[in-house]
């Protein structure tokens, strides 16, 4: 069965955030992550002029790319939290 997008779970960029952000904390660097994270706005104007792809293929598309924009948002704002939490000596 294919899930619907009616189907979709409302913390999933959370999810996906968190699981990045605990790469980060075991030493992944911060960079190659949000590499890993994004969807590049040039890469996406690529596919949307791919002639092959259907109406409903491009309207996903525009979907993956803004909820890889929301995790990516999420990932760099629990990144930018652990780099000004205050350090216990």
């Amino acid at each position: 069965m294919t899930p619907s997008h009616d189907d979709f779970d409302p913390l999933a960029p959370q999810r996906e955030a968190a699981f990045f952000y605990g790469l980060f904390l075991r030493g992944h660097s911060v960079d190659a992550l949000r590499q890993d994270i994004d969807v590049p706005r040039a890469m996406l104007d690529k596919w949307l002029r791919a002639p092959d792809f259907e109406s409903a293929f491009r309207d996903s598309l525009q979907r993956v790319y803004q909820y890889r924009k929301q995790v990516l948002a999420i990932f760099d704002g629990l990144v930018l939290t652990e780099q000004n939490r205050p350090r216990v000596q």
